[in-house]
């Protein structure tokens, strides 16, 4: 097992887990759970397996009772210690941020932002917020744990992350198609490879325009944690 890393936000040392890699093998991340996030050297979160997806949901449920602790305003690389820069990527279901290291030694991803990125999660629409501001006016981002007040911001003022929801419907739908792909990958699957490859050349292209876009320019929230013993119950089925 590696040597435990600082977290890019509280600086304690991380946990260390493993989990399965596609198309064999391990991926050993970095997790803080009083800081939600967890830290993947560079394309390590394209190399997981779907049955290590579904491991890293259970571990996460385990601990989302946890006292959640905000992200200051300055993260660190566990490697080289050099600040770490904001980005946005996108899926289908929205908007989600992280935060890379300049030098590509890997990115800290909020668990809300992991399980939007994995289609878990979906960003709420104007008129959602509109309806949930009425009822809770403020909540906490799943993102950094500043206070969002929803009555004035769609995304959070201190680390820019939407507003997500567990969605029912996309939790069926993913556990579906993860659990399909598990059991697949139980046999020799002659693609899992070729796909594991498509997918790092990919990041690598997006982490190389990043890198020139940098040089050229010299909460998530509670509602997802609110939403994990739902996504628990339908792990256990």
């Amino acid at each position: 097992m590696p040597t435990p890393r600082p977290c890019p936000a509280c600086r304690t040392l991380m946990a260390t887990h493993c989990f399965r890699r596609q198309p064999h093998g391990e991926v050993v991340l970095d997790l803080c759970f009083p800081c939600q996030g967890l830290w993947f050297d560079e394309f390590e979160s394209a190399q997981l397996a779907p049955a290590g997806v579904l491991e890293l949901f259970r571990l996460l449920h385990e601990h989302h009772d946890d006292l959640r602790q905000p992200w200051p305003g300055a993260l660190r690389c566990p490697g080289c210690g050099e600040r770490l820069i904001e980005g946005l990527d996108r899926t289908k279901n929205g908007h989600f941020a992280y935060h890379r290291c300049p030098q590509r030694h890997g990115r800290f991803n909020s668990f809300s932002a992991f399980m939007m990125e994995k289609g878990f999660v979906r960003q709420l629409n104007g008129a959602e917020i509109a309806e949930l501001a009425r009822q809770v006016q403020v909540v906490r981002c799943s993102g950094c744990g500043a206070p969002v007040d929803i009555r004035r911001e769609n995304v959070c003022g201190h680390c820019r992350s939407p507003i997500v929801i567990l969605d029912p419907d996309a939790v069926a739908k993913a556990l579906d198609d993860y659990g399909s792909r598990a059991r697949r990958q139980e046999h020799v699957d002659p693609h899992a490879l070729a796909d594991a490859l498509i997918a790092n050349e990919r990041l690598k292209s997006q982490a190389e325009r990043e890198q020139r876009k940098s040089r050229l320019d010299a909460d998530l929230s509670d509602l997802v944690l609110d939403g994990a013993e739902a996504l628990w119950n339908l792990l256990r089925r």
